[in-house]
């Protein structure tokens, strides 16, 4: 199966259903403003937890992925759910029962993640993500993880979660294509070949004064992540026609780089400052382009 994914972020805790219910009225519109209608398969929606307390946007309190779903799903006719669930702060019996109400609410797949960065892998009372993926087989069909192509050792790190389970991969957002090598280094060595959600994210202006996705991608020390950054703050400095055509150019070199090592290529497309025309129509053109196969 591929796909076409947008992130839907919660909304904060006192805004409420409501607010839920309009972001999903604007996809909507937005879809059919810049010639997208109907080619959104998935909403993706992060379970929100706190992390560093240098966020440079403040983290309030966030609805609850499924009660989110709940609220959305009823404007966007024919999409279906995926969402991210922390494994390590829920035991067995608990993570169980949630699995349960998720997949009972229509949820389609459910990536598996760890603890915050601010923790040791490890930390938590609950189950371990790569501990989920080969326990809960039968409950979660559609078992995701995170990719982090430039991260060390991901390579080892992304092979033992497929053995464990996990049938795709979504990766962090992409400023570079070096994805591309890092899945043809994995073709080479591992006999894996999970659906691959790639992430691309539309930079706006207010990136300059915020740097909310260079703080999102970041990775001290690590000179891949380094250039990634530099791009993200060129990307914000850009009129929309010059960010659009960048944007389009890393979209192509990525694609036309992995579409045919054997791995089944989905899209996972993300607006971190919120949903906005300029990031629909440069949505739009990366699909132009080209989309992934549907059922």
């Amino acid at each position: 199966m591929t796909r076409i994914a947008l992130e839907f972020v919660p909304p904060n805790v006192e805004d409420g259903r409501e607010r839920a219910i309009e972001d999903a009225q604007k996809v909507r519109n937005l879809s059919r403003e810049c010639g997208m209608e109907g080619k959104i398969d998935n909403l993706m929606i992060p379970g929100m937890i706190v992390e560093d307390d240098d966020r440079p946007v403040e983290m309030k309190p966030k609805m609850d992925p499924l009660d989110t779903w709940k609220a959305a799903s009823p404007e966007l006719s024919g999409v279906r759910g995926l969402c991210t669930q922390v494994t390590a702060f829920l035991d067995e019996k608990a993570l169980a029962q949630r699995f349960s109400d998720l997949r009972n609410a229509g949820m389609e797949g459910i990536i598996f993640v760890g603890v915050p960065r601010t923790m040791a892998d490890g930390e938590g009372s609950g189950v371990a993500p790569t501990d989920a993926l080969a326990d809960f087989q039968e409950q979660v069909p559609s078992r995701g993880v995170i990719l982090i192509p430039t991260r060390e050792a991901e390579d080892g790190r992304f092979n033992f979660k497929c053995e464990r389970g996990a049938t795709f991969g979504m990766t962090q957002l992409l400023y570079s294509d070096y994805i591309v090598n890092f899945l043809k280094d994995f073709a080479d060595k591992h006999p894996h070949r999970p659906e691959i959600l790639l992430s691309f994210g539309f930079v706006p202006k207010l990136e300059q004064k915020l740097g909310l996705i260079n703080w999102l991608i970041q990775d001290p020390g690590n000179p891949l992540v380094q250039k990634e950054q530099e791009f993200v703050t060129r990307l914000s400095q850009m009129s929309l026609k010059e960010k659009k055509q960048q944007l389009l150019d890393l979209y192509k070199r990525t694609i036309d780089g992995v579409r045919d090592l054997g791995f089944p290529i989905s899209v996972h497309l993300e607006a971190p400052y919120g949903f906005t025309k300029p990031a629909f129509e440069t949505f739009a053109a990366l699909l132009d382009y080209w989309e992934p196969a549907k059922k």
